[in-house]
């Protein structure tokens, strides 16, 4: 008999607010004033632009992350709400703010962030042993931050679920507060199915340059399919069994903001409906750029025609 499960999708990670500066002018007006053309609050953090991406593409969603007590907690949970997305998980530790990331967005929609200790606020995703053994696919973003910078939580979270019968899919951030290396973390690594560094984070654990390279690394260490999503280039896959380049979608980009969460959230909605890797790929390659058209993470992306439609646009060459 096939198991029941009780989510698609289970979203594990960062949430956060993002506190978003669009044409920051360095040049003061004053001996301390600086001028922008916009600032904006937007609700971000991995697990939370997936879990609103998912939502949005029709899988019953849940998220499992901690927010603070405060009004930043509040922006996030109704952005949740809205969406769809079951909070119930949510952990609410006390003495605890939520985390907010200052983005400098570039006129190319290329961005640098600043965080602060607050990230480092964690929980032990493996203690809610029920979400994470009722769920289609797990999506752990913020792989090597807070929570998921320490190897243990890493392990028995990824073992939980894949043992489970979830789809195990990794997104990767570059450490900023605890150290961390492949090698630190290589007895999860095989409980991985598929892990989704950008360019930069690939060259940072790998210290290869080249997509292939940067890959052929994932896999010696047990990782069982890789995606290097390259931006403006497009993404590389690589398994045992193949290679798949695509190139990104021509796009008016504005901010590129979530635009990776938003990929990995349109992939796994495509393999959970038997799709190939290849479409899945294209599909999730469509989410991206939508993403990019408008400011903040969870703002462009409306549902699954709007995606169809945009892709029915546009042809891989």
């Amino acid at each position: 008999m096939e198991k029941a499960f009780k989510y698609d999708v289970l979203c594990t990670g960062m949430a956060l607010i993002d506190s978003i500066i669009k044409g920051f002018d360095p040049k003061p007006v004053s001996a301390s004033g600086f001028r922008a053309s916009s600032c904006t609050l937007n609700a971000g953090g991995e697990a939370v632009n997936e879990s609103v991406t998912a939502a949005k593409l029709g899988l019953k969603t849940a998220i499992l992350c901690a927010l603070g007590n405060d009004m930043a907690a509040n922006m996030v949970t109704d952005v949740l709400k809205s969406a769809g997305v079951d909070t119930s998980l949510i952990i609410r530790p006390q003495g605890h703010s939520t985390p907010v990331t200052t983005m400098f967005v570039n006129e190319d929609g290329t961005r640098k962030s600043v965080t602060c200790k607050a990230h480092t606020m964690g929980f032990r995703a493996q203690d809610n042993r029920g979400a994470l053994c009722s769920t289609r696919a797990l999506i752990m973003g913020s792989l090597f931050r807070s929570p998921f910078d320490d190897p243990q939580t890493i392990l028995e979270t990824v073992k939980l679920a894949g043992e489970n019968g979830a789809l195990v899919v990794a997104d990767t951030k570059i450490p900023n507060f605890r150290m961390l290396t492949l090698e630190d973390v290589k007895q999860a690594l095989p409980y991985i199915d598929y892990i989704t560094p950008n360019e930069d984070e690939a060259k940072y654990f790998t210290g290869r340059t080249e997509p292939s390279e940067m890959a052929q690394v994932f896999l010696d260490h047990g990782v069982k399919n890789v995606i290097v999503k390259l931006g403006s280039k497009g993404c590389y896959f690589r398994n045992a069994e193949k290679q798949i380049s695509l190139p990104a979608l021509p796009v008016n980009a504005v901010d590129s903001t979530g635009a990776g969460d938003n990929f990995i959230a349109g992939f796994v909605s495509e393999l959970l409906d038997g799709r190939s890797i290849e479409d899945a790929l294209k599909f999730a390659t469509s989410c991206g750029a939508i993403c990019t058209t408008a400011v903040g993470a969870c703002t462009a992306l409306k549902d699954r025609k709007q995606v169809s439609d945009y892709l029915k646009q546009y042809s891989f060459n």
